[in-house]
């Protein structure tokens, strides 16, 4: 059984997650508004994937599509951006300085990197697992200046058949492998050199939505996989470490937090991963 197809065994919505006590996550209040909104639903996809002759549901669970990029960049969480610290007070300005330290933050990101989901229409963040799922439909960008290394639509071993990994060649995470994977339909070919603006992807309507995230240096899969990230495939547990380590990154640039980011994160986060992302983008 090659690790890539046994990537999507994802386990149904209240399964048992593994609990790290030592490294537990405070819910926070962006988790808190995706996950205990009233008008929260849950949208479970299925999709085909070989895991040699079974096939098991992909399941991904949708957000509170009424907690939008703005009220996410508005409010703190637990994870908080380097700079950013205190608890907002409307009688102290914390509010104010919050937001003028995200603001900062994403100014120095926008010089390097750009929010590769700014125009998918209907974006729900889903889950943290291997990478970040979302459902939505349109247009999916490079983070920034790369090289494509695959770009397939026939790749069964993600629901969907869609696989595009891309290595980048500017920033913090110059060397970086990424992936966007599942129902997408790829714009570019291997080879080709991409930028913050150009489209790599289309998400197409009528799909399970698609996965992005951190990839193996060879492109393979998904980086969680390996040894050295702590071996975890599709099966979980989620979040993995290497999955959060992408979603910080993402909601520097602008995109909605995931759903599950104050849980407990499972896996290791290798030492070529930068930690603090804002830092990382300030200083490049």
């Amino acid at each position: 059984m090659s690790s890539r197809s046994a990537k999507h065994r994802k386990p149904k919505r209240g399964a048992a997650r593994r609990t790290n006590s030592s490294r537990h996550r405070k819910p926070s209040p962006i988790a808190n508004a995706l996950q205990n909104h009233p008008g929260k639903t849950a949208a479970a996809v299925t999709g085909a994937v070989l895991i040699a002759a079974a096939a098991p549901v992909a399941t991904h669970w949708a957000g509170d599509v009424g907690v939008g990029q703005a009220a996410v960049l508005d409010r703190g969480h637990d994870a908080k951006l380097p700079g950013d610290s205190g608890t907002p007070s409307a009688n102290h300005g914390g509010g104010s300085k919050r937001a003028a330290s995200k603001a900062s933050a994403q100014g120095q990101a926008a010089a390097v990197y750009k929010n590769p989901l700014r125009d998918i229409s209907g974006l729900i963040p889903e889950r943290i697992d291997q990478g970040v799922d979302f459902g939505g439909t349109g247009p999916i960008y490079a983070l920034g200046d790369a090289v494509v290394t695959s770009a397939t639509a026939t790749n069964y071993g993600w629901p969907g058949g869609g696989w595009i990994t891309y290595q980048l060649t500017d920033g913090p995470a110059k060397g970086l492998m990424v992936f966007v994977a599942e129902y997408v339909r790829p714009t570019v070919s291997a080879g080709q050199h991409v930028t913050a603006d150009t489209v790599i992807a289309n998400m197409y309507p009528g799909g399970g939505g698609i996965e992005t995230g951190w990839a193996m240096p060879n492109g393979f899969t998904a980086e969680s996989q390996l040894a050295e990230a702590g071996g975890i495939s599709g099966a979980g547990p989620f979040p993995t470490d290497v999955g959060l380590n992408f979603e910080e990154l993402l909601q520097i640039l602008g995109v909605p937090a995931a759903n599950n980011r104050a849980d407990s994160p499972s896996g290791l986060l290798p030492s070529r991963y930068p930690t603090d992302w804002a830092a990382a983008l300030k200083s490049s």
